[in-house]
């Protein structure tokens, strides 16, 4: 059985909408106009156990809405949802003890206990057994090298610092699955890698699936070995990341510099980015980067080239306005 599964998943949200002036407030009264919003359409989803799946989506999407469906967090409005055989929003207490959930945006910490305080907290809540406690703490604070912020109080931690809490109160009792909302967001660069990389420890060493949204593409590409991609609620693709790329990523990023001056001839497919007398930067289609650098070496004496795949938000951004991926 799978661990994730929901077959035609919708939610509608009923919104009060109401004009500008005193007038309307006072008709609103007693006449109440609402529009219906569908946030996620007819959605069909299977997570296997021990999958890592990246949901993209821009704001509005709808990834948020489905992660609180999973969660049972709120009810659908029709379709099916099964989360490790359970229907969700059922809240039953064997379920919530097989899963967790991290949003980036909201805190499960409590701000005045310490960090250990809180650990004890969160194990009398799940009735950890002591011994399981205690090694999933030094697991936990050995792995994110936080045995120095334990006995600190949870609000004078950093953002960084308190997510890795976040984190570990997460992933204390032992879930099987794992719902990450935009866990890396507000962090600097140094959190975000380090926080991948304890995310993508858990999965491999744990065996945890993880199901994770997030506005840094960055962490879709280095973490997900496959992705969901939702605009307006409906989903338009669902299979490996590599295979999307492949299909949506047209152009290399190109650098070349010179020893000398120099103002080399290009082709009508290179696109300029950046060109000063020593330095050229170009967007070029993947096909056409060969036979451009060979023409480029030809003309005059290069120092260093440097070749990188096209920034992924642009990718990302041409999979939306193109609004049908296909499987």
């Amino acid at each position: 059985m799978p661990v994730i599964e929901t077959r035609s998943l919708t939610k509608v949200y009923r919104r009060f909408v109401k004009k500008p002036g005193l007038k309307n407030s006072v008709i609103s009264l007693f006449h109440r106009e609402f529009v219906h919003k569908e946030a996620v359409s007819r959605f069909d989803f299977t997570v296997e156990d021990g999958e890592f799946v990246g949901l993209i989506g821009e704001n509005g999407a709808g990834k948020t809405t489905l992660i609180k469906m999973l969660t049972g967090i709120i009810p659908p409005s029709s379709g099916e949802v099964s989360v490790l055989g359970f229907y969700p929003n059922k809240l039953e207490n064997d379920f919530k003890r097989q899963y967790a959930v991290v949003m980036g945006q909201k805190s499960q910490l409590l701000m005045e206990l310490t960090a250990a305080d809180t650990l004890l907290l969160f194990k009398e809540m799940y009735g950890i057994p002591d011994a399981a406690y205690r090694r999933s703490v030094e697991y936990f604070v050995d792995l994110f090298d936080v045995s120095a912020l334990l006995d600190v109080q949870v609000r004078t931690l950093s953002l960084g610092e308190r997510m890795k809490m976040e984190l570990i109160v997460a992933l204390l009792h032992g879930p099987r699955v794992l719902f990450l909302d935009e866990p890396t967001i507000g962090l600097d660069a140094v959190a975000q890698r380090q926080m991948r990389e304890f995310l993508r420890l858990v999965n491999r060493d744990r065996g945890t699936t993880i199901l994770l949204t997030s506005h840094y593409m960055e962490d879709i590409k280095s973490l997900c070995p496959r992705c969901a991609v939702i605009s307006h609620g409906h989903k338009l693709y669902d299979g490996p990341l590599d295979t999307l790329l492949a299909r949506y990523q047209q152009k290399k990023r190109v650098s070349v510099r010179y020893i000398g001056s120099h103002a080399p001839e290009l082709p009508g497919c290179a696109e300029v980015t950046w060109q000063d007398p020593f330095r050229v930067d170009l967007l070029v289609p993947r096909d056409e980067v060969q036979p451009l650098l060979a023409e480029l070496i030809r003309q005059g004496d290069i120092s260093d080239i440097s070749i990188e795949e096209e920034d992924i938000g642009i990718v990302v951004e041409r999979i939306y306005a193109a609004g049908e991926v296909g499987p």
